[in-house]
């Protein structure tokens, strides 16, 4: 049964979804970024079409990070990714075009991470090339709406469908404020190009402790990027808030500037960890 990709987006978003982007199975070949066990292809070779789901991660709760408050929130943009994308993969294929979906995270705990820091597909190269963003300096997908704070899913499809263009400029400011305020310093820059080398298993480590408290995940790399027009809408622009906030809460936590964040990580959660 013929569908069209307006049909397809408008199903999606009334789904829930919020941003949608449609990147060719051959776009991972054409760029020859992300090793070839990877791509779309070798995952299910049917594939013709990625497409890419996003839901935003709300600004003012991922500031309390890490907090029981983001833990419910990541929990619920989860939740929801795999809904949209299962409903979406049994749409297309009830109108005749076979689609499975990728998870949005695909591994079983944490710790898993701890001793293998990899996923069985990158989200955030499906997102780039379905035109929804640019990769920055810290690994995470900017797109100019919500910056790094979105969550995503892809689903595959036998269906062929127009793409959306890649985004040619980089959204990354190369400010590195990410790199700065990492709990575990993952990120190491590089001379020859813009993404940091990432620590990946400091990173996971750091993760699993944070699960033991009940605060996973971080977070902290997405919530003081400077990229995206939600700041405007939060009202939330000063990043020097958060280059200050650990010096300024060990002083005063209730500091009026950061008592609401604290007084979130003071609950729910184990430990006093207070940033």
């Amino acid at each position: 049964m013929a569908i069209t990709k307006l049909q397809i987006s408008k199903y999606a978003r009334k789904l829930g979804a919020n941003l949608i982007g449609f990147a060719p199975a051959s776009r991972w070949d054409e760029y020859n970024e992300v090793e070839a066990a990877y791509r779309p292809a070798a995952i299910w070779p049917e594939t013709n079409t990625v497409i890419v789901l996003g839901v935003p991660v709300l600004l003012p709760i991922i500031e309390t990070t890490p907090s029981i408050n983001y833990v419910e929130l990541y929990d619920t943009t989860n939740k929801l990714l795999d809904q949209i994308a299962y409903r979406l993969a049994v749409y297309l294929t009830e109108k005749g075009h076979g689609s499975i979906f990728m998870p949005r995270d695909a591994y079983g705990d944490i710790q898993v991470l701890v001793n293998k820091p990899v996923a069985a597909f990158s989200h955030v190269f499906a997102g780039k090339y379905a035109g929804l963003g640019t990769i920055g300096y810290s690994h995470v997908l900017l797109n100019r709406q919500y910056g790094p704070r979105v969550r995503y899913v892809s689903v595959f499809t036998r269906l062929k469908i127009a793409p959306d263009d890649v985004l040619a400029t980089d959204l990354c400011t190369k400010c590195r404020v990410c790199q700065r305020l990492c709990p575990t310093q993952a990120f190491t820059s590089r001379d020859d190009q813009l993404i940091a080398l990432m620590d990946k298993h400091a990173c996971a480590r750091y993760h699993a402790q944070l699960r033991q408290e009940h605060r996973y995940p971080c977070g902290v790399c997405a919530k003081v990027c400077p990229v995206g027009e939600d700041r405007q809408v939060f009202n939330s622009t000063d990043i020097g808030l958060y280059l200050q906030e650990k010096e300024t809460i060990s002083k005063n936590p209730e500091d009026p500037r950061y008592k609401r964040w604290v007084h979130m990580r003071r609950h729910g959660s184990d430990g006093e960890r207070l940033f």
